[in-house]
């Protein structure tokens, strides 16, 4: 076990309470999870995964601002269902960087897992971009994703990080009930109250909230 490997796993489960919470704060310690996973990642050959974590750099600041400034009147961005056209658009685009990135991987690098470390890449990216807009269905596209990427890391001996990502599944799913009821009541979801970094004092939380991710 490594020391990449333990940054990884308290800064990942820190960057996904946040996001369950709808709490900003999640992006800049997503930022910080992904410097450590790309050395992690690279370590362990897997090369799709590592790579992801740059893109995942430049979807974290997008995000970052989307929360932010993203909503009506460059406002704060709220819950929304995901539209049926960014469905379709997604599922298509992640079938073809998978494709893409398996011909790739196969070609280029000695991935020992060249499908499934493309497969959970694409996903992401879906998810992550998804996450950024804050769309419900981010949720289920995290569960399958993780699910995968569980068996994924502990094939390559990653077992805290695959320790990891089965939390990962239960606050995805913890994620996906707050988020649905903040759509269903707006009240909550402002009472959840998202908070700036660098703002003064916690984000004002209501008397019965439940933990999250």
């Amino acid at each position: 076990m490594s020391v990449e490997e333990i940054l990884g796993f308290v800064t990942g489960a820190a960057c996904v309470w946040l996001a369950v919470r709808q709490n900003v704060w999640t992006f800049p310690v997503g930022l910080a999870n992904n410097v450590v996973f790309l050395v992690l990642f690279t370590g362990a050959g897997l090369y799709a995964n590592a790579g992801l974590q740059v893109v995942y750099l430049v979807l974290g600041a997008l995000g970052w601002y989307w929360w932010l400034r993203g909503g009506t009147d460059r406002g704060r961005l709220v819950v929304h269902r995901t539209p049926r056209a960014a469905w379709v658009v997604g599922l298509v685009a992640a079938a073809a960087t998978t494709a893409a990135l398996v011909a790739v991987l196969t070609t280029w690098t000695d991935s020992a897992v060249p499908f499934w470390d493309a497969l959970t890449t694409s996903s992401s990216l879906l998810a992550q971009t998804m996450l950024g807009r804050k769309w419900i269905g981010n949720w289920w596209v995290w569960i399958a994703t993780d699910v995968v990427l569980v068996g994924l890391y502990a094939s390559q001996g990653l077992w805290l990080t695959a320790a990891l990502y089965v939390g990962f599944v239960a606050l995805c799913v913890q994620g996906l009930r707050e988020w649905s009821a903040a759509r269903r009541d707006p009240g909550a979801e402002a009472a959840a109250g998202v908070v700036e970094p660098g703002a003064v004092g916690p984000a004002p939380v209501p008397d019965d909230a439940e933990p999250a991710r």
